[in-house]
């Protein structure tokens, strides 16, 4: 089974590894991580109880992490990706597959390609297509570039669930940055609409509106959950969005709702609000209460 290493051990980071745990013939097995929260003293002991919990190897530098490894999975914040890709180009081993996970443009996956490529490794574009939770590890994954027919071999023998998108770089991730022009910006369209319908005292009237001209949605199951998301993953939200708005100029489009939505994103992301069990008019009074 070939040896893994993880750049970044966060949500997804740690489902994708809970879930290979399982597994009769677990790859995670000697799984090593790197993680930048390692050099950061507020955030490092939360790190480290994780790869405690998940029994996984912390290491202290990208050289250590990626040593004799045969399959890197980058799972970075969008702003960080081509910085990994640039940074783990020197410590790879020549043959080795780079999982590039991360939700950025074509055009900067095209980027890190070129410079892995150059230094041997097989790059891969992944796009993951939906919440890490609850199929972790069978998540559905997009992959695209001149490596995916074998890349898609090794991900299936992983016990993961991936699909080829295309033969180039950026294919997987063209798909996965327009969706999010929807997904995203529905969650900032949310907090817009619920917060000020909820301060000026409307808020079950508009409710009740939403619900009546689309029934297919549950509107205050919906906007509770979109705004949990932005509260807990408004900052990686954020950058992705910056990611999607580069993607619309690079198609010679205005970025205008994008660039509008990653504001909000990244403004109640800075709130530092924990979601808790609570329904919409509470969760949405915490927010207001933060934001006056």
């Amino acid at each position: 089974m070939v040896r893994i290493a993880l750049l970044g051990f966060g949500e997804a980071g740690q489902a994708f590894t809970a879930g290979w745990k399982e597994l009769p013939q677990s790859p995670a097995e000697g799984l090593a991580i790197y993680d930048v929260k390692i050099d950061n003293p507020s955030e490092r002991e939360n790190l480290q109880r994780a790869c405690a919990r998940l029994e996984v190897f912390c290491a202290s530098d990208v050289a250590q992490a990626l040593s004799g490894r045969g399959a890197i999975f980058s799972l970075v914040t969008a702003d960080r990706a081509l910085e990994a890709a640039q940074n783990a180009a020197s410590a790879m081993e020549t043959g080795s597959y780079y999982f590039d996970c991360n939700s950025c443009a074509p055009s900067t996956k095209a980027r890190a390609a070129e410079v892995l490529s150059a230094r041997g490794a097989r790059y891969v574009d992944v796009a993951v297509m939906a919440p890490v939770h609850p199929a972790r590890h069978r998540t559905l994954l997009l992959i695209a570039g001149s490596h995916a027919q074998e890349a898609l071999v090794l991900l299936t023998e992983l016990g993961m669930n991936a699909r080829i998108a295309g033969s180039e770089p950026g294919q997987a991730s063209t798909i996965k940055m327009l969706r999010s022009v929807m997904i995203k910006g529905l969650e900032a369209l949310t907090a817009e609409c619920v917060l000020a319908a909820r301060r000026a005292g409307v808020e079950d009237a508009v409710l009740s509106s939403l619900q009546a001209s689309d029934p297919g949605i549950d509107w205050i199951k919906r906007s509770a959950y979109n705004l949990e998301r932005m509260m807990v993953h408004g900052t990686r939200r954020a950058a992705e969005m910056q990611e999607v708005a580069r993607t619309l100029r690079d198609l010679g489009l205005p970025d205008r709702m994008t660039a509008a939505a990653a504001d909000w994103q990244r403004q109640i992301a800075t709130l530092s609000l924990k979601a808790e069990e609570e329904p919409l008019g509470a969760r949405a009074d915490r927010i207001l209460g933060e934001l006056s």
